[in-house]
């Protein structure tokens, strides 16, 4: 595959990619990995070897994960998929889109992260769950982790960033549902980046992203051959019962 960013794909997987880890740090990322890496275990039929992350991103889950699985990272966004290389050098990184691409492997474990959020229609999502289907052995389990499911979704605002060699970035996040008849809500994000001589620029993304019902999760699982469950995500930093995990096991036979 090999897509190119369209007028519609946020700036921050393509021409602010650059700034991708000084937004976001991977060491930020070490609970949430091992609750996603215990979820998948626990979820397994036999000890997990290999795994395979659909929209991989920057790589921050992966930079721990890695430490337990051998790894096959896919991303759309070909910068993305460098600054990964750059941070995960040992681990296999592969442009393609999660709703298209095959490999003709078979992985013990599928996982999707938050680009999984990207699926803004029903549609689109279940070919995303497809491909997770058609990658993962029998007796093998696929990790869903969206940011947001229907019956817990509420407007909020949330900050961060951090320095880094080349200067430092800010941003804001303000999701809001401006329909919520339909099946996608809107993440406006704000950076602030201001480079090493104190030069400051501003820089707006929009995100429209998916948000379904725990039934449509967990139909679309069924429907694409997962045996489904649902589990809370837990975090140190997140409030109990605001965020799901949907975990598909694929059945022998």
């Amino acid at each position: 595959m090999n897509r190119e960013a369209s007028p519609n794909t946020p700036s921050l997987y393509f021409k602010l990619a650059p700034w991708f880890h000084p937004l976001t740090a991977p060491e930020d990322y070490a609970e949430e990995a091992e609750f996603y890496r215990n979820a998948i275990i626990s979820a397994s039929d036999t000890s997990p070897e290999t795994l395979l992350e659909l929209g991989s991103g920057g790589g921050n889950n992966a930079s721990h994960l890695k430490a337990h699985f051998q790894l096959t990272l896919v991303d759309l966004s070909p910068k993305m998929l460098k600054i990964s290389q750059q941070l995960n050098p040992e681990c296999e990184h592969i442009q393609g889109d999660m709703r298209e691409i095959r490999l003709d492997r078979l992985f013990d474990a599928v996982f999707i992260h938050d680009a999984i959020m990207y699926m803004s229609s029903e549609a689109d999502l279940q070919r995303a769950i497809q491909t997770a289907y058609v990658h993962c052995r029998p007796g093998g389990v696929t990790l869903l982790a969206p940011d947001h499911v229907q019956e817990t979704f509420r407007p909020s605002t949330g900050h961060g960033g951090h320095d880094g060699k080349e200067g430092g970035i800010r941003y804001l996040d303000w999701k809001w549902d401006p329909d919520p008849e339909d099946s996608t809500y809107i993440s406006d994000m704000v950076y602030l980046i201001k480079d090493k001589q104190g030069n400051l620029k501003i820089e707006h993304d929009r995100h429209l992203l998916g948000l379904f019902p725990r039934l449509t999760w967990l139909k679309l699982l069924t429907n694409a051959g997962f045996q489904p469950q649902v589990i809370p995500f837990e975090h140190s930093q997140i409030e109990p019962g605001t965020c799901d995990v949907f975990i598909g096991r694929k059945i022998p036979g």
